[in-house]
């Protein structure tokens, strides 16, 4: 028989909070710097450990809570983290909880702590890695004077997360960009913290390389690798979608398909397509340039012009009607 709250939360019966996923990705995989694979290396001896470390070395005797092991990915979007948390599930032979917490918090207002605790007694249920993803969004800053409905709500499902992990003893992984938005309180439970970093020359170039099927991606004789990772500093996950663009690029050439192949100019105009995306969202109408357009300030300016010609042409007329209002009352009272 099925788990009845898995059921629940995988949508069979409701909308998708969590994902459950088989691992097929390895830490071979993606390419790291080496103190970032030393770091998930020694995570993974904690686990492997861990039935040594409590049962047979006593310390659950001592240490009835606080058991579970619970890892923080950090660093900037693109360099890893969700494939390594599939890294490491692969590794120990565990299935992959994926928790969507936008899902689990539009699914009904003023239900989110239930849905939090709900997802842990999953996990330990299925013997799954959690994984939270943008962990930010969760985990993030209580408010010390919250009135709103919204912040007492955000302060009690932290409040939940952390009991939660505090009597959680499987594998929780939480990913993040935004570490520093972290509630403090996660520090202590928290045992390893990783951080991933934007990868060097080599390693983007071994990238470039990783993102080709060995003997069935077509590449043109003037592909460099070196040279691109030379050219573009750019993250794993920049790479990965430039790669897709150039192969798109490539095969929507005319000829026949046979002849097709990836050459070094599509993977060039991909990568500025990338950069350049990152370029556009972060454009704003307060900044001093923009991609295309006029320009904002000076159509604050233009609009600051007419309106103050408005208000002007305003009061002369309104000035004016008032004029010929008493003008007209002297009138008639003389008359």
């Amino acid at each position: 028989m099925g788990n009845p709250l898995l059921s629940f939360l995988t949508g069979r019966s409701s909308r998708r909070v969590v994902e459950i996923v088989a691992p097929v990705r390895t830490l071979a995989d993606v390419v790291l710097p080496a103190r970032t694979r030393r770091a998930l290396e020694q995570a993974l001896a904690q686990v492997r450990n861990h039935k040594l470390i409590f049962q047979g070395w006593g310390l659950s005797e001592r240490h009835s809570t606080g058991r579970g092991l619970t890892f923080n990915f950090a660093g900037p979007p693109g360099t890893g983290k969700t494939i390594c948390a599939e890294a490491v599930a692969h590794a120990l032979g565990m299935r992959l909880m994926v928790v969507d917490y936008a899902e689990a918090e539009s699914m009904w207002v003023g239900e989110t702590p239930k849905n939090i605790a709900a997802i842990f007694r999953s996990a330990a249920g299925e013997d799954a890695v959690l994984f939270f993803d943008e962990a930010d969004a969760i985990a993030t800053r209580r408010s010390t004077g919250a009135s709103s409905r919204f912040d007492r709500e955000m302060n009690l499902t932290v409040n939940v997360l952390l009991r939660e992990l505090e009597s959680f003893n499987g594998i929780a992984i939480f990913a993040t960009n935004l570490a520093a938005n972290f509630d403090p309180a996660f520090e202590r439970r928290i045992r390893t913290h990783v951080l991933f970093e934007m990868p060097d020359v080599e390693e983007r170039a071994r990238i470039w390389q990783l993102q080709m099927h060995p003997t069935k991606t077509p590449l043109a004789a003037d592909v460099d690798f070196q040279r691109l990772a030379e050219r573009f500093v750019v993250s794993g996950g920049d790479i990965k979608n430039a790669v897709l663009k150039a192969a798109a690029a490539a095969a929507s050439e005319p000829g026949p398909d046979g002849e097709k192949a990836i050459q070094q100019r599509h993977f060039e105009a991909a990568a500025e397509d990338v950069i350049a995306a990152h370029s556009i969202m972060q454009q704003s109408v307060f900044a001093d340039t923009v991609i295309s357009g006029p320009d904002p300030i000076a159509n604050l300016q233009d609009n600051e012009a007419r309106w103050r010609t408005a208000i002007i042409m305003a009061l002369v007329l309104g000035g004016a009607a008032f004029v010929v209002s008493l003008i007209t009352l002297a009138l008639i009272l003389r008359s």
